[in-house]
């Protein structure tokens, strides 16, 4: 009997012993030491990822230094405007009366006083013309313009004007391109006198 009871105490400390042995495996968990640092790692990552655009409010500080720019700006702005406004509005009424009072910029009157002569035009582009001819002003005080046009090639002779200086303009229109052409002569007989009109200019030509 002795026998059979110490048996089963021992048998009981062995399994209370089992029993106490149970509980001390959770306390080893070297795994989540090392995950719960590797998230501390990312997380220190990530802040300084984002401590990264903290720094870049740097050129924002900069940005503001062009603005007193526009500022400085508009300063001459309404000072010019002001002054080139009233000054400039009232210079075309004046230059209309200026323009109405002077013969000069007025078309040529169809009767012309002074020595008769003959002018010719000749069109040497592959282009139309549109001939401005303007008689400064002469000793009679005749002055004036007379328009024309011209198609390709053509040939004009003039038999109403007087002698005297003559500035030439025109407009030259080609099929693929078109330009001015200027020229200036002085007739000073009843002969006639040429203007050959090219694209980029007009030869005057004597008798």
């Amino acid at each position: 009997m002795k026998r059979i009871v110490i048996f089963s105490l021992l048998a009981s400390l062995a399994l209370t012993a089992c029993g106490t042995a149970a509980p001390a495996e959770p306390t080893i968990n070297p795994q989540d030491i090392q995950s719960t640092a590797v998230a501390a790692a990312f997380t220190i990552v990530a802040e300084t990822q984002a401590a990264i655009p903290t720094n870049t409010p740097l050129p924002p500080t900069d940005t503001p230094v062009p603005t007193p720019i526009p500022t400085d700006t508009p300063i001459p702005l309404p000072t010019l405007d002001p002054l080139t406004l009233p000054t400039f509005t009232p210079v075309p009424t004046a230059a209309n009366a200026v323009a109405s009072a002077d013969p000069c910029q007025q078309p040529l009157q169809a009767v012309v006083t002074g020595q008769p002569t003959k002018i010719r035009l000749i069109n040497k582009t592959k282009g139309t013309l549109v001939v401005s001819l303007f008689l400064n002003l002469t000793p009679f005080g005749e002055c004036g313009y007379r328009g024309y046009n011209m198609s390709v090639g053509d040939r004009l002779i003039i038999t109403d004007l007087v002698t005297g200086c003559y500035n030439v303009g025109v407009f030259v229109t080609e099929p693929n391109k078109s330009s001015k052409a200027f020229g200036y002569g002085c007739i000073n007989n009843s002969d006639m006198w040429t203007f050959e009109i090219y694209n980029d200019t007009v030869k005057f030509i004597g008798p």
